[in-house]
């Protein structure tokens, strides 16, 4: 090994260096939050076959999967013979093109659990606990006709209607609502329906 200025140069800076990570690091963890997150409260209970059908997407928080979609997002959901949901997301993108997500859904627990999991990956890999996600009905109307979608981070929301408009106060009482439960709707972003 050698000793001259340029190695303990080095040296040095790869301690610091290494310090300044450590201590960047250390005050990460100790950041608390300002409150604590409640648990996401989904409703009650769901009728799946009463759900079935489409969905027209009215706002979500924006995410990855979706960012190619511009308008007329939509959700067809089919009740299967072995008790699956057959699910077909469908949007145009903004040169007109429509895509098309096809997957699968299933209830978790009882036969009324608003829990559910979906997954768009191939049939051959639903074997794996990781391309499940949450599907979680956080808000439903009597009616059945204006829902709220979440998981339990809150990392994902969906707000769809049966009908490719909403009405304006049930929007906003549902907003309020979805307050309540913890989300930051400022972050919700509208999807045109034409």
């Amino acid at each position: 090994m050698t000793n001259t200025p340029t190695f303990k140069l080095t040296l040095r800076a790869a301690a610091l260096a290494l310090w300044a990570w450590h201590a960047h690091a250390a005050a990460a963890q100790s950041v608390q939050p300002t409150a604590p997150v409640m648990p996401i409260a989904p409703i009650a209970t769901l009728d799946v076959p009463r759900y079935m059908g489409t969905w027209f997407e009215i706002a979500k928080f924006p995410n990855r999967f979706q960012r190619k979609c511009a308008r007329n997002t939509a959700a067809e959901y089919a009740l299967q013979g072995d008790g699956t949901v057959r699910v077909a997301n469908r949007c145009r993108t903004a040169q007109g093109d429509t895509l098309e997500a096809i997957g699968q859904a299933r209830q978790i627990g009882a036969a009324t659990s608003p829990k559910l999991e979906v997954r768009f990956a191939p049939a051959w890999l639903s074997f794996l606990p990781m391309v499940w996600g949450d599907y979680w009905v956080i808000d439903l109307d009597a009616r059945y006709q204006l829902v709220a979608v979440s998981e339990p981070r809150r990392e994902f929301l969906w707000v769809l209607s049966r009908t490719p408009q909403v009405d304006a106060p049930a929007y906003q009482a549902l907003l309020g609502r979805l307050t309540q439960q913890g989300f930051d709707i400022a972050r919700l972003e509208r999807t045109p329906q034409e």
